[in-house]
């Protein structure tokens, strides 16, 4: 990153969908390089406090403890300021309120970080898409892409009132670099339609000085997925016992760094349109996680026995688009 450590001073983020996971770790990181991030979310303190059933999975967002005023606590302790606010990102009017916010505190916004996703739950993994549940489908596509919508169509217009700005970004946070089918056709929809996302805005937004990019994390160890490993953050190691490719996952704060560096980037505009890896960034940048690793998890990856198949669904689908014969110029008439 930046030689300078608090390259975002001054800087104004929205992290949307802040609460837990990858929103959580990049909004800590954009917080430590100087910035202050509104975090927003649907988990609020006042809404989850004892509420979680015994039972509940991990990925049962319901009355799970994580919080966007926890997260925003975890910014200001890591050396910027965050500002907790609770938003349904599927109620324009509350998106709305959001930005209003920000443009009344402080009348410009920087970044914008598109996270919010909610789909685990709803995800029937093993089944073929004629058999799955349509309602489900539609609230997880809901949440998965229409917040994000709706985030950028009212969050946008603040991020172009300041023309002169350097270094305005908007981030996508999908799954995988590629476009191989990522064995659910609703999950498969969502994630790689927020990818398009970042390129359509960066295409319309290129002309403004404002770049948009998609970015992916590896394995992440969430706190969801450490509650699925029977792990803390102290013992993931041991989920090694239960999946070996754990070994090679990374904290959310790892992508977070990468992100912080993209928007700390003065050539940003640069990569404006692109699809970018956590370890791809971390190994442009001199990036390293929290414990002081540099996971990899598309090298690692690379060579594990699901790698084939995601690179042969992702060599049709590139052919399926990709024209095979050129077009020939029209002659004096007009033919072909």
């Amino acid at each position: 990153m930046n030689e300078d450590r608090r390259p975002l001073e001054g800087k104004i983020a929205l992290v949307a969908g802040a609460t837990r996971g990858a929103g959580r770790g990049i909004a800590i990181e954009l917080g430590a390089a100087g910035a202050t991030v509104y975090c927003s979310g649907r988990s609020s303190r006042a809404d989850v406090a004892g509420r979680r059933a015994p039972d509940a999975r991990p990925f049962e967002l319901s009355g799970r403890p994580e919080t966007i005023e926890e997260t925003a606590e975890l910014v200001t302790a890591a050396g910027g300021t965050g500002i907790a606010m609770r938003t349904d990102h599927l109620d324009e009017d509350a998106v709305a309120a959001l930005v209003k916010r920000i443009r009344d505190e402080h009348g410009r916004l920087d970044v914008l970080v598109n996270d919010v996703w909610g789909g685990d739950a709803l995800t029937e993994w093993g089944k073929p898409f004629w058999e799955l549940d349509l309602e489900q489908g539609r609230v997880l596509l809901d949440r998965a892409i229409r917040t994000h919508v709706v985030t950028s169509r009212h969050a946008v217009p603040l991020l172009l009132e300041r023309r002169s700005l350097e270094r305005r970004l908007i981030v996508e946070i999908t799954d995988g670099d590629a476009m191989y089918y990522r064995g659910n056709f609703f999950y498969d929809i969502a994630k790689t339609t927020v990818i398009r996302l970042a390129f359509a805005m960066s295409e319309e937004l290129r002309e403004h000085g404002v770049a948009a990019v998609a970015v992916t994390p590896g394995f992440l160890r969430s706190e969801a997925m450490l509650e699925h490993f029977g792990v803390t953050t102290e013992t993931w190691r041991d989920g090694a016992k239960k999946d070996p490719h754990f070994l090679f996952s990374e904290t959310p704060r790892f992508v977070g760094r990468g992100i912080a560096a993209l928007a700390s980037d003065p050539e940003i505009m640069r990569r404006s349109g692109g699809l970018f890896s956590s370890w791809q960034l971390a190994a442009e940048y001199g990036i390293d996680d929290i414990d002081g690793t540099r996971p990899d998890w598309g090298s690692h990856a690379a060579g594990s026995s699901f790698a084939e198949e995601h690179r042969a669904s992702h060599e049709r689908f590139v052919h399926g688009t990709t024209a095979r014969h050129a077009v020939r110029a029209p002659d004096a008439s007009g033919s072909v």
